[in-house]
């Protein structure tokens, strides 16, 4: 049987060929659509008339050539020109064409602007985004370190912007709380701690709740938080999950006393398995299994006793786990959907860690402020990706003060019915 096999030459040819095509389509359509757009608006605008009857709002000619950089690569464009003669009788102001697809004065598409902040996150300096970029575009248009340099000091501002948002018409049912450490260097201060709050709408949909610096995660610094975000009309939570090593219990207990406590079992477990000879871990790890996966709470309560028994000889490892028990077993209380998303705060850690690889990578001295907006925009980039909890409609059940037993709801309330 014959085959034809292509050169390699002639493979590389065609992907380097397929690039061009992919280019200069964009180029043409980009064109069409800069020309539709201003037909669109002359068509809108034809009876405009001036005194003697000439029309105000007619073409003039095309603007300067400029590239532009896109996904698709370095484009060339040359937009068309509107005269707009009329004026605004209320500000007395010339009315203007603004294109909606191609803004004055824009270098890059949106996208890659969206693209270069997540790459510095990831570890790219200012000074390779050149070398790193401008084969794949095709230009060095738009990439220089000082135009990433302007887009990184505007994520501190959008950062504060966000904590001043208000609260009060939204409500978080559910609520994940962490502190994340950061070793990069500060000078004379401390290395970071960011408190990171992340919430469950009754819709069931999961969402940046709060992003602030902390001091080691004291309870003064999780309670000014928490202070601020109730000034700003922010709900009390139904269940707040966390590890046990957090200031925000107290802080909680103060702010927010009626919200119950969830501790996380993935720290839990570390920690009893840390208080245990390395013979016995792989036992202790399955029976704590035995506790975080039982089918309802009393299997769950019958099995962390069961633990306390066959692990009595060594009571620091029993007293870590059984001195947090109504904390370790609230989400039994809790639809069983919802189990998975409760009994741990891991999504807080797994989302920060390119952040720890890019403070681990870089050299010099950084600021809190930088450290700060860093992680906020690394939330905002994830979490559009953040799925939704199971069962999402019984989340609103949850905070209506629906009673649960063994996962599945037994009681309803006058509040529930009226919903």
């Amino acid at each position: 049987m014959l085959r034809v096999v292509a050169e390699e030459g002639g493979r590389q040819e065609f992907a380097l060929a397929l690039d061009e095509i992919c280019r200069r389509g964009a180029e043409r359509m980009l064109a069409v659509a800069l020309e539709a757009e201003v037909d669109a608006y002359l068509e809108r605008h034809r009876e405009a008339r001036d005194d003697r009857g000439h029309a105000l709002v007619v073409r003039n000619g095309s603007a300067r050539e400029r590239t532009v950089v896109a996904g698709a690569g370095a484009i060339e464009v040359t937009a068309p020109r509107v005269n707009d003669r009329r004026v605004d009788p209320a500000t007395g102001e010339r009315s203007r064409f603004r294109s909606s697809i191609l803004p004055p004065y824009a270098r890059r598409s949106s996208k890659v602007a969206e693209v270069l902040p997540l790459l510095y996150l990831h570890g790219l300096s200012t000074k390779d985004f050149v070398p790193a970029l401008a084969e794949f575009f095709g230009t060095t248009a738009g990439l220089s370190a000082p135009a990433i340099t302007r887009l990184t000091a505007s994520w501190t501002a959008e950062r504060e912007a966000f904590m001043g948002r208000d609260l009060s018409g939204v409500d978080y049912v559910y609520c994940w709380v962490d502190g994340v450490h950061f070793t990069v260097r500060l000078g004379e201060d401390d290395r970071l701690c960011v408190l990171v709050m992340v919430g469950v709408r009754t819709d069931g949909t999961k969402e940046l709740v709060a992003i602030a610096d902390g001091y080691r995660e004291s309870t003064e610094s999780w309670a000014e938080l928490l202070r601020d975000c109730r000034r700003r009309g922010m709900r009390a939570p139904v269940l707040a999950v966390g590890d046990g090593a957090l200031g925000f219990w107290a802080a909680a207990r103060d702010v927010f006393p009626e919200t119950r406590w969830q501790r996380d079992w993935v720290h839990k477990a570390a920690n009893v398995a840390d208080a245990l000879p390395s013979s016995v871990q792989a036992a202790a790890k399955r029976a704590l299994r035995e506790i975080s996966d039982a089918e309802d709470k009393r299997h769950a309560e019958q099995a962390l006793d069961a633990f306390a028994r066959d692990f009595a000889k060594w009571p620091k490892a029993v007293a870590k786990l059984t001195k947090d028990r109504d904390a370790l077993l609230a989400f039994y209380d809790y639809p069983a959907e919802h189990w998975i998303h409760l009994r741990t705060s891991n999504p807080i850690e797994s989302t920060f860690s390119p952040v720890r690889a890019r403070t681990n990578i870089t050299k010099g001295a950084g600021s809190r402020q930088a450290g700060l907006a860093m992680c906020f925009k690394l939330i905002e980039a994830a979490e559009g990706r953040w799925r939704r909890v199971n069962a999402p409609e019984l989340v609103a059940l949850v905070r209506a003060g629906a009673k649960f037993a063994n996962g599945r709801l037994v009681e309803r309330t006058d509040q529930e019915d009226a919903a």
